[in-house]
């Protein structure tokens, strides 16, 4: 065999173990940037006071994709949350976000449609969180509860406050007034009982015990009204007689 045909022969021989190769890259390239649902996740956040379902796509190919969410009862769609909405994915992931008030525990089908590649839902469901976003209505105190806290105060307010008991002077002074009291309601209205009370129309001198001696007063003074108008006479007659001479 000539050198010019095993020359010819090696380098088919290379070009088709190039080709191989080149086919082989180019399969593994186009596998690793298919559109698969593993490129898809979604998750429900709030946005301020606001739920929402937000899904990502980490498809690198940018491959179209057409995502639809439902609200699921028991296995059942029971409303389709806002409309289906185009995404193309990247390597860092793209995210799409769809409102929705959803509930705590809540149940949620997300179903992907890329071209021919993928048509199917995100596995497992998504299940919301246990607690609900939190509204503005929330965080401010209800009507009832205003309302229930003024009449605490009003109440608080009006109630009369707590008597202070008196103090330990203050109760012996009552005590000792009450006694007095009770001591003089307690007394005899006489000084004695074995003292006779006065007769009725006994002068103050019979009071005294001066009625013993009245007789005896009596007497002197008369004699000396006799006395003196005796005197008198006798005084009468005497001047009586020397004017006669």
């Amino acid at each position: 065999m000539s050198k010019t045909r095993r020359s010819s022969r090696r380098s088919v021989r290379v070009l088709g173990v190039a080709s191989a190769t080149a086919a082989l890259a180019l399969g593994v390239a186009g596998t690793a940037l298919a559109c698969d649902i593993s490129d898809f996740s979604a998750e429900a956040t709030c946005d301020g006071s606001n739920g929402v379902i937000v899904v990502t796509d980490k498809d690198a190919g940018g491959t179209p994709a057409v995502i639809t969410v439902f609200l699921e009862n028991n296995g059942a769609d029971v409303k389709k949350v806002g409309k289906p909405t185009e995404v193309k994915g990247s390597a860092v992931g793209t995210k799409l976000t769809f409102t929705e008030d959803w509930k705590p525990n809540a149940t949620y089908r997300v179903h992907v449609k890329a071209g021919n590649k993928v048509d199917k839902d995100i596995t497992p469901n998504l299940t919301t969180p246990s607690t609900a976003c939190k509204t503005e209505e929330s965080e401010k105190p209800t009507a009832t509860e205003t309302e229930t806290a003024s009449a605490s105060a009003s109440a608080s307010a009006d109630a009369p406050a707590p008597a202070k008991s008196a103090s330990p002077s203050a109760t012996a002074s009552v005590s000792a007034s009450a006694s007095a009291s009770e001591s003089a309601d307690a007394a005899p209205a006489g000084t004695s009982d074995n003292a006779p009370s006065p007769a009725v129309g006994e002068s103050n001198l019979a009071e005294t015990g001066a009625s013993s001696n009245t007789g005896l007063i009596a007497g002197v003074a008369a004699a000396l009204v006799v006395v003196g108008g005796g005197a008198v006479f006798y005084g009468m007659r005497r001047r009586g007689s020397h004017s006669g001479r």
